[in-house]
């Protein structure tokens, strides 16, 4: 019989790569938008290139499962709420994942 092999790697990747673009290219973007915000029409035809929406929803996605990672383990060390570790999980990264397909949506329903 084989060992069940532990998602935790994955998870853990998905922590690392939100963490590290949040922190590079989030704070960039809010100084653009907030110093030389775009009208509508020109967000609009920045945005709806398909790259664009791509790199925006990797972005999003990424920055999602960092933030489901970072809270489970703080409901677990923090809070010590170890003993609802299964619960916790699920909530955590199916909310990151829930919102992940709305945040896919919206972006591609975007005019």
């Amino acid at each position: 019989m084989r060992p069940k092999r532990s998602r935790e790697p994955f998870f853990w990747a998905m922590f690392s790569g939100g963490g590290m673009l949040a922190a590079l290219f989030l704070p960039a973007l809010v100084l653009v938008l907030w110093f030389a915000p775009p009208s509508y029409p020109e967000l609009v035809g920045k945005v709806d290139h398909s790259l664009v929406k791509l790199a925006l929803f990797g972005l999003i996605m990424l920055s999602l499962f960092h933030w489901g990672h970072r809270f489970r383990y703080t409901l677990y060390d923090g809070l010590q709420l170890s003993h609802l570790y299964g619960l916790i999980a699920t909530i955590c990264y199916g909310g990151a994942t829930a919102l992940t397909f709305l945040a896919g949506y919206l972006l591609w329903t975007f005019p």
